[in-house]
């Protein structure tokens, strides 16, 4: 028997006042998917476990590294940590630098009690670190760096022209390929490689699939870029000089066309076998479009939006999250993505 609607005739009234309001022109519909309306019901409560990154996951989505060392940063990592602990899905923390000499820091980047021990989290620290900690037969420090943050591994993420932008930058004296390489000689933890906000091309792509990463992280052309955040902190002929520089890149959707090309080529030499898709994802119509194209185990990652709700308070930033998921479940119902 139908439940009696008392909200019926209100919900009419809406239906009529918000009708010219409720048009979709034709040139704005969402190419990338076909809708099927008949093939599914709604998504369920219950939610499947999947392995990722060593551990067991809940959601397809992962925080992309963003702060620490600054006043409002210990409450914002502790938001995105709880906020991944409610909903299953990993973290990875802004750089990390700050910590390999003083624990003046430490406490902005000791969230493991809030995302607990089931979840992955991983420490952060740039190619020159790296290759400053090799040089000097340092690299000790990585290791107490994750044990003190009960780590699961680290990122790197490669910036050459961040620092090359950036008035207190480090000159990087190799190539991060061969810095890369040394370190995973020397060091048998887990590693993920990222960029900052400008993907990367097939070659280098290419060559971090044939190395044994835990996973690559995209951080692709089309959210935040590090090379014109440190360029919009510069004068304005360096501005002029060097604006061009922060156009170069490559899209999230352009490095799975990179991917695709570079398994076909590689075959049996791929290490490498998952994922972090991120740079430039809105939303979870972005997420599921690209985690569906891309042809290894992926999951999504998002740095902005967190941190506008994580700044704001903990309600808001739990909100957002589970209203992206229920969305992404929705669309796994009825959306099938285009060739």
């Amino acid at each position: 028997m139908m439940n009696t609607d008392n909200n019926a005739a209100n919900r009419k009234k809406d239906h009529i006042v918000l009708a010219f309001e409720s048009q979709v022109n034709a040139a704005v519909l969402d190419k990338r998917f076909f809708y099927e309306p008949l093939l599914a019901a709604h998504p369920s409560d219950s939610v499947k476990e999947f392995d990722f990154l060593g551990k067991k996951m809940l959601a397809p989505l992962w925080v992309s590294s963003m702060t620490g060392g600054t006043q409002l940063a210990q409450k914002i990592n502790e938001n995105l940590a709880r906020v991944c602990q409610k909903y299953g899905f990993g973290m990875g923390l802004g750089s990390c630098r700050s910590l390999l000499d003083s624990q003046t820091y430490l406490k902005d980047f000791a969230v493991r009690k809030f995302i607990g021990d089931s979840l992955p989290l991983y420490a952060n620290l740039g190619i020159a670190q790296i290759e400053y900690l090799l040089e000097n037969q340092q690299v000790h420090k990585v290791s107490q760096l994750l044990d003190r943050l009960q780590a699961d591994g680290l990122i790197i993420h490669i910036n050459p022209f961040q620092e090359w932008l950036q008035p207190e930058g480090d000159l990087i004296r190799f190539s991060p390929l061969e810095t890369i390489q040394k370190f995973l000689d020397k060091m048998p933890i887990n590693v993920i490689v990222k960029e900052v906000g400008q993907g990367m091309g097939k070659y280098s792509l290419k060559a971090l699939l044939e190395l044994p990463l835990q996973a690559i992280d995209f951080a692709a052309s089309g959210g935040t870029n590090f090379a014109l955040l440190e360029l919009l902190r510069s004068d304005d002929l360096y501005k002029k000089s060097y604006q061009n520089l922060t156009q170069v890149g490559h899209s999230a959707e352009e490095m799975i066309g990179f991917l695709n090309e570079s398994l076909a080529e590689l075959g049996d030499k791929v290490l490498c076998k998952q994922i972090i898709i991120s740079g430039g994802i809105k939303d979870f119509l972005d997420g599921y479009y690209l985690t569906q194209k891309c042809p290894l185990p992926s999951i999504y990652g998002q740095a902005s939006a967190f941190l506008q709700y994580a700044t704001l308070s903990y309600e808001q930033l739990e909100r957002y999250v589970g209203l992206q998921i229920k969305g992404f479940r929705l669309a796994e119902q009825f959306l099938r993505v285009r060739n």
